[in-house]
């Protein structure tokens, strides 16, 4: 394929352009990735330091039975927490898109933003410690004879999770039933469907990759979480972002915090290809869609015209 001077202008134009970003990802994200991934196979030095030779035993270690626990800890507490902000997403989502005052309702959703996260975090211990507001609450009810600590338990960290990542997926929710065309579903009902079934059956589909951004957005930073239940959780509540600065600051062991970090990576990675996958899946729909569309009006003119000169 031979190009014209100007694109080819314009093409060395968008590589100059593309330079300083690339080697802004290659130092800042590249490198530090390449260097994690190789200290994951290097084995700890008793100065604290990594030295050779490679070996697999941070990744043995990692299924160990204390750590084993925390991972599966982690996996339940990140599944649990992503399905409740999902659940609690999608009526908040819909009752956004249909309602009349969209822009004072994002608003309310990202004012939380404009907070720092660590006094989200301790405004939830003021609620839920045994000298907090609840369990004074509670005790003024009548309903408590002394306070009750409703801290330092994986309930605990479930509910502030919830908090501070449901704006995450209520976002993307939010957009993508924006752009839903609302008299499908009283098409539905007109067929014979009840609301529950027009949901589920014409609404879910139209917004699967709304769904899936929403999944990702929320379940990555909470499998990664760190403050959390370092704040509210208890030594019953530890997660893998808790081993891996544990590891790192106290334990001194490069290799194993970094086979943990290559874990949440890969974690990562897998659930924005998997968002990205499903994402050109749904562009690809929308574009046969649209062209079925512009194919059956041509058709429809062309009738047209033929019974005109009948």
């Amino acid at each position: 394929m031979k190009w014209r001077p100007s694109e080819l202008r314009v093409r060395k134009l968008g590589m100059i352009y593309s330079y300083p970003m690339g080697v802004w990802l290659l130092v800042f994200f590249v490198i530090p990735l390449a260097i994690i991934f190789l200290y994951s196979f290097l084995t700890r030095d008793i100065y604290g330091t990594v030295k050779y030779p490679f070996t697999l035993s941070a990744y043995q270690a990692m299924f160990s039975k204390s750590y084993g626990v925390v991972l599966f800890r982690t996996i339940w507490i990140t599944v649990l927490s992503t399905v409740l902000c999902l659940l609690l997403s999608l009526p908040a989502g819909y009752a956004m898109a249909r309602s009349k005052n969209q822009t004072f309702l994002l608003f309310l959703v990202m004012v939380p933003f404009w907070t720092n996260s660590i006094i989200r975090i301790f405004a939830w211990i003021t609620l839920l410690s045994s000298e907090g507001i609840l369990s004074h609450m509670l005790q003024s009810l009548g309903l408590l004879d002394q306070g009750m600590d409703l801290m330092y338990n994986n309930g605990a960290v479930v509910l502030v999770l919830v908090y501070m990542y449901i704006p995450y997926s209520i976002l993307p929710l939010f957009t993508t039933i924006d752009k839903f065309d609302f008299s499908l579903l009283d098409a539905a009902r007109d067929l014979g469907a009840t609301k529950f079934q027009a949901i589920v059956k014409v609404l879910l589909p139209n917004i699967k990759s709304g769904i899936s951004t929403a999944l990702i957005f929320t379940a990555i930073p909470i499998f990664g979480a760190y403050t959390v239940p370092q704040l509210v959780g208890g030594k019953e509540s530890t997660m893998l972002g808790n081993i891996i600065v544990e590891q790192v600051q106290k334990a001194r062991n490069l290799p194993l915090a970094s086979a943990f970090s290559v874990v949440l990576c890969l974690a990562s990675t897998f659930g924005v290809l998997w968002m990205l996958k499903d994402a050109g899946s749904s562009k690809t729909k929308s574009s046969l869609s649209q062209q079925a569309k512009v194919e059956a009006n041509v058709k429809l003119s062309h009738q047209g015209d033929s019974n005109e000169r009948a």
